[in-house]
């Protein structure tokens, strides 16, 4: 198989040659490694790595290469690459959640997710670009350069796992872990054209995740297919006595699920305020279709209504940058972060935060710090964050009533495709709307799942379609979006990121190509 091929194949497919000896963990490795630097850096490059950690990955493949040739028995994903988003913290890494203010910053410990990755002998290809903390929806406010769309190196990956989606999207990597506060998974992955999961609220651990908002943040796994998340999902997930919100239930019977290939008699319910008005309609036309392809599969589709998802965003936009203020509040460079001193005297704690701060935030950060920091202060706490809680709780009834019809619920992810690169860098309420979808699911702690619904008719750019379900019932997500996934695959004529016109070629080609259809 040539190393084009192998890129492109699945992680489940990766792994299967890895166990039969058809391939070797180094060739894996070192075939990403080679598409990393074919098109990843340059001008017009990808930019999905802030940092490729390539020594660590050929000594973690070799190692299993020795271990497998000696008959041990490996985890079924061991000797498959994977890419860490850079809010993770990773020892012998550097992690700057691409903020200046942790830059080179290298961490002692390892998240438990990573040491769950260690342990499945998982090679690490490098850390992942992201909106700065995790505060964006384009990946366009990382302090270290935009990370672009593979599909159209003009637009934006999504956010703020932008990185994360874009490597997978690009077959730089075919696993990747991101974080999901209010999309940051799942968004990216509706607009690559890739799977992303966020799963229930506490079924993997977040210690080591560098924190936003704790009561929203999920770790989840990005992907090509819904079988490799669920594989993953597995591996990362399970009770971790370091979080204080971790779950007890364990991580298992996920890829079972996706792999049981049957929907009939299940309900599946249509959010109806999840669709129709605002919704491109290119991304409404591919959400009909995969209604149509749910019902002649035997699911019932049936149509519930959750009146105070109207009022999802607002909430969000006052709980996350309300925890993001106290979050954020320890990089001042007297604790944490690289400390800048003011450059007149008098030199005082109070100036050296404030310079350190001002110099080390960017602007998104610096916006929602001030609105969080406003929302908590006396006199506007009750009536900012105190009622954005109760309606968090409405909404939480609201997918109450709403499971108690209906066995999962389906969306758009997004309602437009992706966006061109500066476009909405200065209208920061226009580039929220892109999340309001995925937001309720964080607000209730319910897992969500993306997967590619096919291409919008006016821009030929990917549409995903979401896929909700009850709290501890993330089975349910994968055994429905691996069906969907199938049936999906077989209208297009195979997997959609096949289609990809930017991924067929280096990003040097791909910038000839513009620069000659520009002469012309």
């Amino acid at each position: 198989m040539s190393a084009s091929a192998l890129i492109r194949s699945s992680a489940a497919v990766m792994a299967a040659k890895l166990a039969s000896g058809e391939i070797t963990s180094v060739e894996l490795v070192q075939a990403h490694l080679d598409r990393i630097a074919e098109v990843d850096g340059g001008e017009r490059g990808i930019h999905a790595f802030l940092h490729v950690n390539a020594e660590e990955a050929l000594a973690v493949a070799a190692d299993v290469d020795a271990r497998r040739a000696a008959s041990e028995e490996l985890h079924e994903l061991a000797g498959v690459p994977i890419a860490i988003k850079d809010l993770i913290v990773t020892k012998g890494q550097p992690t700057t959640a691409a903020s200046k203010i942790l830059e080179g910053w290298m961490s002692p410990y390892d998240a438990t997710v990573i040491k769950k990755i260690r342990a499945a002998r998982m090679p690490m290809l490098g850390k992942t670009n992201l909106d700065e903390f995790a505060m964006g929806s384009s990946t366009e406010h990382s302090a270290y350069g935009i990370t672009r769309n593979p599909w159209d190196l003009d637009r934006i990956p999504g956010g703020s796992g932008g990185g994360s989606a874009a490597a997978v999207a690009a077959f730089e990597a075919p696993l990747a872990l991101g974080t999901d506060t209010g999309g940051s998974i799942r968004q990216p992955g509706a607009v690559t054209g890739t799977v992303g999961v966020k799963p229930t609220y506490g079924a993997v651990s977040r210690y080591g995740a560098i924190a936003m908002a704790s009561s929203l943040d999920q770790i989840g796994p990005v992907s090509r297919t819904v079988l490799d998340a669920a594989l993953l999902q597995e591996v990362i997930g399970g009770h971790d006595p370091l979080d204080s919100t971790s779950l007890t239930d364990p991580s298992t019977g996920l890829a079972d699920a996706a792999r049981l290939g049957n929907v009939a008699g299940m309900k599946i319910g249509v959010v109806k305020e999840l669709h129709g008005e605002g919704f491109q309609a290119g991304v409404e036309n591919r959400f009909n279709e995969s209604l149509d392809l749910l019902r002649e599969a035997g699911a019932e589709i049936v149509e519930v209504s959750c009146p105070n998802f109207k009022y999802a965003l607002g909430a969000y936009y006052l709980i996350m940058p309300s925890e993001a203020s106290s979050n954020l509040a320890k990089f001042d460079g007297v604790r944490f972060g690289n400390r800048t001193l003011p450059t007149d005297a008098p030199l005082t704690i109070e100036r050296v935060m404030a310079a350190t701060r001002a110099a080390g935030f960017g602007d998104e950060v610096k916006r929602r710090i001030i609105l969080g920091t406003y929302a908590l202060s006396a006199g506007y706490y009750d009536a900012y964050y105190g009622s954005a809680q109760r309606v968090r709780t409405l909404v939480q009834r609201d997918f109450e009533a709403a499971f108690a019809q209906v066995d999962v619920l389906i969306s758009p992810t997004t309602p437009t495709t992706a966006f061109k690169l500066g476009e909405k860098i200065d209208d920061p309420l226009s580039m929220y709307l892109l999340d309001i979808a995925t937001i309720p699911a964080n607000l209730a702690g319910i897992p969500g799942l993306t997967l590619p619904g096919g291409l919008a008719d006016e821009d030929g750019l990917p549409v995903g379609i979401q896929l909700l379900a009850p709290a501890r019932e993330d089975a349910r997500v994968y055994r429905v979006g691996a069906v969907l996934e199938s049936l999906l695959e077989t209208k297009w004529g195979g997997p959609i990121l096949d289609q990809a016109p930017a991924l067929a070629s280096t990003a040097d080609e791909a910038t000839a190509k513009i620069a000659a259809e520009e002469a012309n």
